[in-house]
């Protein structure tokens, strides 16, 4: 059982847009002999990106998995969106991953999103192996993209292979354990290579590099160190097994080198993978939550260990539920009863599947340590985990993120009403950053998500997945609320309500708390003040309370609530009076604490070529941004900027205008400023 967990791989490809996830994820297939023709980005054939939306627009929206083998090793790959208004799909796939593989453009060095998916991988604690690919593009700078990635991402890289050439001389690259020069056969689409001795002109750059890995690892193995310093032959093996220690303890992250388009490069970096980035066994066991006791528990990744599983993302398929699965430890067979912990009910796996993007091979059984696709999980969702019901366990679940626009949608005809109201339904169970909800006020049905891409990719799919046509509004900012000082006050309810008196008091204070994003309601009552369940009913109206706020009923947040007393009348005091006490008494608190409006600011990366640089910042500016850090790179300038998101609508028509068609743009939520 130890030798089957210890030769799984659970990896995903994390990178900027456009950095060639996809296009290297397509080679992973061809040269494992996953598939038997590469399938390509720019033509809509790419086997992981296998949505229409995908193919039409030419990037990733959704993670897919595929399985596939090197070196003896069963490899489960996800390759995750570049965009940012897709991040959740990379977040739920970082949770479930043991290794990751960060892929650089050789030309754009380290973007903003690479940043933002490079540090969402670091709270996982997950090692990472990079790739720089596009080494034959114009531009096209290895030594300064390792620099980046060494001054930006805090990472420490050693380097593997080295480029040979780069640009239209890139010719292949040097091994620098072996000090080989390895040689792409481009007739065989890079299935075939030879190594060859390392040109007499570049020896001392492979050996110098051979040198600086060796001093590198001599810092983490007294082995190297010794033999390194006595200037004795170190054999392959003690350095593999010297950088996989470094990787999996987060000391090192292994670089390597390539052009996944043009087939090189791509063998060196499954070499690594199998010899490198941990199994399930390699890292700490899982920990989660007894329901029963309130302690930590642990479960090993053995197939004798009690089941726990985490369901990270939810697919419809063809009106169908299907919800994919990460078991941590144990045994699922096709039939079996599993406990939702989060929802107290049993799930029954009606069908186990091992997926291939779209494609499917059924199994009779998930163990431990693989990633699979279940169908008849009625109610399980997104973050929920499976469990044995004898061992119940509450894995930590999956954050996800609030949305940040919105727009508003009408069915075409009256009749669709009910056919949208049912796709948006499922759509949003998918996914946990799309929210839905009904505005009394206009009649409308809102839909928010994480940018204006997001929706509109939403609405297609609404029109060719479930052949319902909208009409949609226009964007909407999704603000937020919160107060700038703290109060302190008492609530009282006294009323006649159904023929009866009804009576409660508390005394609540709000607080300002800055920068977390979040709310915290907490409790400084004594167990003598309130009969059991009162405290937690008034905890829960406070939470749902600060879901509305004050000023135009946005959510509010950065707002701690403190339950500082309570008293209870006996015959008089009911949970409907707290519950009225509760909301009433917080709507005063906070009208009384300044509330201010907050809109979502986001951090902006603008790449243009030096001649539209005033242009592009006179834009800016009319657009209330503030410019931070202005750099080249490459052939082009990099204006590095915060502006508020209300401004940003249409945003890469006009920089198009204004660039001639040459410049492109990142944007990423920042933090929420108040409205000026």
């Amino acid at each position: 059982m130890n030798k089957r967990i210890k030769c799984i791989r659970n990896i995903g490809i994390i990178a900027h847009i456009d950095a060639g996830k996809t296009t290297l994820t397509e080679r992973i297939l061809y040269y494992t002999g996953k598939t038997h023709k590469m399938g390509e980005v720019h033509n809509g054939q790419a086997t992981m990106d296998w949505m229409p939306e995908e193919q039409e627009r030419g990037i990733t929206i959704t993670s897919a998995v595929i399985t596939c083998y090197w070196l003896g090793r069963e490899m489960h790959i996800i390759d995750t969106p570049g965009h940012v208004d897709f991040t959740i799909e990379v977040e739920r796939s970082l949770r479930v991953l043991d290794g990751a593989i960060g892929v650089f453009c050789a030309v754009g060095g380290v973007e903003a999103q690479s940043e933002t998916v490079w540090h969402q991988a670091d709270r996982y604690k997950i090692p990472k192996i990079v790739f720089i690919n596009k080494m034959d593009r114009l531009g096209a700078d290895f030594w300064g993209t390792v620099e980046q990635i060494r001054e930006r991402l805090g990472a420490h890289p050693i380097v593997l292979t080295l480029p040979f050439g780069s640009e239209q001389s890139f010719q292949g690259v040097f091994d620098v354990i072996r000090e080989k020069w390895i040689v792409w056969d481009e007739s065989s689409q890079g299935r075939e290579f030879e190594e060859r001795p390392v040109p007499e002109g570049h020896r001392d750059e492979v050996s110098a590099a051979r040198d600086e890995l060796l001093e590198a690892l001599s810092e983490t193995d007294d082995s190297i160190m010794e033999k390194y310093l006595d200037e004795r032959p170190i054999d392959e093996r003690e350095i593999h097994e010297a950088i996989r220690r470094a990787c999996i303890g987060l000391q090192y992250v292994p670089v390597y080198c390539g052009s996944a388009l043009r087939n090189k490069g791509v063998q060196p970096l499954l070499d690594g993978i199998a010899r490198y980035l941990p199994s399930p066994l390699d890292i700490p066991p899982v920990t989660g939550t007894s329901p029963e006791t309130g302690d930590i528990e642990e479960r090993p990744s053995r197939d004798s260990a009690p089941l726990a599983a985490l369901a990270f993302k939810v697919q419809m398929d063809h009106g169908r539920k299907m919800t994919y699965l990460r078991v941590y430890s144990g045994v699922l067979k096709t039939g079996d009863e599993a406990w939702n912990t989060g929802k107290k009910c049993m799930e029954r796996a009606s069908r186990i599947l091992e997926m291939h993007a779209n494609k499917r091979k059924r199994i009779s059984e998930a163990r431990a340590g693989n990633i699979v696709a279940v169908m008849g999980l009625k109610y399980t969702a997104t973050g929920d985990t499976l469990c044995d019901p004898d061992h119940p366990i509450l894995l930590e679940p999956i954050e996800t993120y609030h949305p940040v626009i919105s727009v508003a949608v009408e069915p075409k005809t009256i009749g669709d009403q009910e056919k949208i109201d049912m796709a948006l339904n499922k759509l949003s169970e998918e996914d946990p950053s799309f929210q839905v909800r009904f505005d009394e006020e206009t009649g409308q049905t809102v839909i928010s998500g994480m940018g204006e891409l997001h929706l509109e990719v939403l609405v297609h799919r609404l029109l060719r997945e479930f052949n319902a046509s909208v009409t949609v509004g226009r964007p909407q900012v999704v603000y937020r609320e919160t107060i700038q000082k703290s109060v302190t006050l008492e609530e009282r309810f006294d009323r006649e309500i159904g023929g009866g008196r009804q009576v409660a008091s508390l005394g609540l204070s709000v607080s300002p708390i800055k920068g977390e994003g979040t709310n915290r309601v907490i409790s400084r009552l004594g167990p003598e003040k309130l009969p059991e369940g009162y405290e937690e009913l008034i905890l829960e109206t406070l939470r749902q309370r600060l879901e509305s706020g004050v000023l135009k009923g946005f959510p509010m947040i950065d707002v701690e609530v403190v339950l500082e007393d309570a008293i209870f009348e006996e015959g008089l005091s009911t949970d409907v009076a707290f519950r009225a006490a509760a909301s009433m008494g917080l709507t005063r608190a906070c009208e009384q604490a300044d509330p201010v409006l907050l809109e979502p600011t986001m951090r902006l990366e603008v790449l243009a070529p030096k001649s539209f640089i005033g242009e592009v910042i006179g834009d800016l500016n009319s657009r209330h941004g503030k410019i931070k850090e202005i750099e080249p790179r490459g052939p082009v300038q990099v204006i590095k900027a915060v502006v508020p998101l209300s401004k940003m609508f249409g945003y890469s028509t006009a920089l198009r205008s204004i660039t001639q068609g040459r410049g492109t743009f990142t944007m990423v939520f920042s933090h929420y400023d108040p409205v000026s």
